[in-house]
């Protein structure tokens, strides 16, 4: 299959916004399979070999990486059951349950969308990131204003708070960034994109562009996870160390 789309998909997701139904959609299922799920795990993979070289703890089966077409509609007034494109979420390794910084595409009926970063962060991560900008401001000020990175993609919007959180100074030199409540960049294409051949090399355009800010926003997030980790050798090693003395003692 290649990895990349036909104008029969972008028809197919015209018509599912005009009929958003499950009715419509089951009538047409083998159209969205053999024109959207297919194509799109396709890209998924293509993209990912080229992960290997800036992103190697983002891949994973492709099916993992592919989200529903379904909506989450029970906290929706909408209850239209489908959404109106296909998208892809490539988390980091140890991070799939929270999420964490990643990269994610999505091709609508009128625009191809290329993010990274994080989006919506659990509170432990969000007061995780807020601390890491404290000390590596210098740092992340140069990854976020990089021009070549501006150039291609703008700011995702911050959602940012009106006041500092609780406990971080207001003078602070990165307290604009540290009001923010999610970090991350993003491209909008026309859709017309996703019907080149070159789509997957394209992408990984963008996505390369993105990676030092992925890396720089999880790395917080995996040395909480390491810390989670240790207790549990730390809760065996003195075990070990006693048995091992009583051992020489009984000798």
């Amino acid at each position: 299959m290649q990895p990349w789309f036909r104008e029969d998909a972008l028809k197919f997701l015209r018509g599912l916004k005009r009929n958003n139904n499950r009715e419509w959609f089951e009538a047409r299922r083998a159209v969205y399979e053999r024109e959207l799920k297919l194509p799109m795990l396709a890209l998924i993979e293509r993209i990912m070999q080229g992960m290997e070289e800036y992103a190697p703890e983002h891949i994973r089966p492709a099916a993992k990486c592919m989200l529903r077409i379904y909506r989450d509609t029970r906290f929706s007034a909408d209850k239209s059951p489908y959404k109106h494109h296909v998208a892809a979420w490539w988390t980091r390794s140890g991070l799939e349950k929270t999420s964490g910084g990643g990269y994610y595409l999505h091709i609508g009926h009128d625009e191809l969308v290329i993010a990274a970063g994080v989006y919506m962060p659990q509170k432990e991560q969000l007061l995780a990131i807020r601390r890491h900008l404290l000390e590596n401001h210098l740092e992340w000020k140069r990854l976020i204003e990089d021009k070549k990175l501006r150039r291609f993609m703008d700011l995702h919007d911050p959602m940012a708070l009106t006041r500092p959180p609780k406990g971080f100074p207001a003078d602070h030199p990165a307290i604009s960034w540290i009001c923010w409540r999610q970090w991350g960049v993003i491209a909008h294409l026309p859709a017309a994109e996703a019907l080149k051949p070159a789509l997957a090399a394209n992408v990984t355009k963008y996505l390369r562009l993105t990676a030092p800010i992925v890396n720089f926003l999880n790395e917080p997030l995996t040395a909480a996870l390491q810390k989670k980790k240790k207790p549990l050798f730390g809760l065996y090693a003195p075990v070990r160390t006693r048995m091992h003395s009583d051992d020489e003692h009984e000798l």
